[in-house]
């Protein structure tokens, strides 16, 4: 079976990735696309998103990555996708993850929403938590890829 893991991925953190690797084991294919979200602000372009996610998952072989400016109905609808994964940290997500999947369900009725917990060590992790931390503390390192982690540290001083 073939899912979609979909995000802005703003930057990609390592509670991402340990979704990503979680559901490359249950799946056949993932499918991880960058969307881009008009109603946010990215501190990095969708080519530097899509390069930072694919190197991180660069050793995993069954999972691509996209980049897509369609709804994620269309999107799934397109590319033969029936099922959509989407990350749970907190009761606020749920609901707001919840919201999200009757819309996408309501675009596409073929399409279903499987929410996978957060494992616990990144159940508070999040790319906004992790871009405001970055301009404070060094810890935030522990939190994304390396690679990441050096272009957010150079973005944060630029910004300062």
């Amino acid at each position: 079976m073939k899912v979609l893991y979909a995000g802005s991925f703003d930057p990609i953190t390592c509670g991402h990735l340990d979704l990503i690797k979680r559901c490359s084991e249950i799946f056949e294919e993932v499918v991880v696309t960058i969307f881009n979200n008009i109603s946010k602000n990215y501190m990095f372009t969708c080519e530097e998103r899509v390069e930072f996610v694919k190197v991180a998952v660069s050793n995993i072989k069954n999972v691509t990555v996209d980049l897509s400016d369609e709804t994620v109905a269309q999107y799934c609808k397109k590319n033969n996708i029936k099922v959509v994964i989407r990350g749970i940290r907190t009761v606020s997500d749920y609901e707001y993850e919840l919201s999200m999947s009757s819309y996408n369900k309501f675009l596409n009725d073929d399409l279903e929403t499987v929410f996978m917990m957060a494992s616990p060590e990144y159940s508070f992790v999040s790319s906004s938590g992790v871009k405001e931390i970055s301009t404070y503390d060094d810890k935030f390192k522990n939190l994304v890829p390396d690679d990441v982690a050096k272009a957010l540290r150079k973005r944060v001083l630029l910004r300062i």
